[in-house]
């Protein structure tokens, strides 16, 4: 009976020893291995260029530090180039000369050239100091299985938007951020947007993807109900988001 007791427990400790382990993780976790798959660090040292509808984008990012342009062309065939830096925004024409604008355009240019270059680099920028992140748990759309996160924004180094709210649904195997939705609130309404991502290209060890851009026409739909209500074809597509010409260049130093 003792060598059968022995048996026993040897056998216990051996299957308890050889059971997988249950990972466990937050949503903090889910978004860095997120943006380890997308680029990770090579997105701190990088150069890129892209087309998005008619204008030009320009985006460096060395560590802290980042310079978002945008370049468009005006009535005049003049180039107005909006500049973006950690030291606030500035408007030049044809490359020299600055461009005085107003104080109560300054946060709605800044919010437009910010949101085009946010989105190109998604889900770089999730762990920014102003962003909090919380797991909702999962959600299966189109038979995959994916972790669902609600972000949302401090205001103080939040932006003009920071009472936008996001969900981002994240792969659970490849933690890649295939699907996203944000509600909004602008000067010329509220609403929300749900986003799938496609084209997924790697362009010197960077992710980009494009996006079909949905609207929900019931009004009783609630941001957190998008995912499913694009399950079930309750969506509307109301324009595609593609990047054209994405060019990226590592920075050594």
């Amino acid at each position: 009976m003792k060598y059968l007791s022995i048996v026993l427990f040897a056998i216990i400790a051996f299957g308890c020893k050889n059971e997988p382990k249950i990972e466990i993780l937050s949503a903090n976790d889910i978004i860095d291995k997120s943006i380890e798959v997308s680029g990770g660090e090579l997105f701190r040292k990088s150069k890129v260029k892209f087309n998005f509808r008619d204008k030009f984008y320009y985006g460096q990012r060395i560590d802290d530090n980042f310079v978002l342009m945008r370049v468009a062309v005006n009535e005049k065939n003049d180039s107005v180039i909006d500049i973006l830096t950690n030291e606030g925004f500035e408007r030049k024409i044809n490359e020299g000369k600055n461009i005085v604008v107003e104080d109560s355009m300054i946060p709605k240019y800044t919010a437009s050239v910010n949101s085009v270059h946010y989105f190109s680099v998604l889900p770089y920028g999730l762990n920014d100091k102003a962003v909090n992140k919380k797991l909702l748990g999962e959600e299966q759309i189109k038979d995959k299985n994916y972790y669902k996160i609600k972000v949302t924004f401090n205001q103080e180094g939040g932006g003009e938007d920071y009472e936008d709210v996001f969900v981002y649904w994240v792969d659970k195997k490849d933690f890649k951020a295939d699907y996203l939705a944000y509600s909004y609130n602008e000067d010329d309404g509220v609403g929300m947007r749900f986003r799938e991502a496609y084209n997924e290209r790697y362009v010197n060890g960077i992710r980009f993807v494009d996006y079909n851009n949905y609207k929900a026409e019931d009004a009783s739909l609630k941001l957190l109900d998008l995912g499913k209500a694009f399950e079930n074809n309750q969506l509307k597509l109301l324009s595609k988001i593609e990047l054209k010409n994405v060019e990226v260049a590592l920075i050594n130093n």
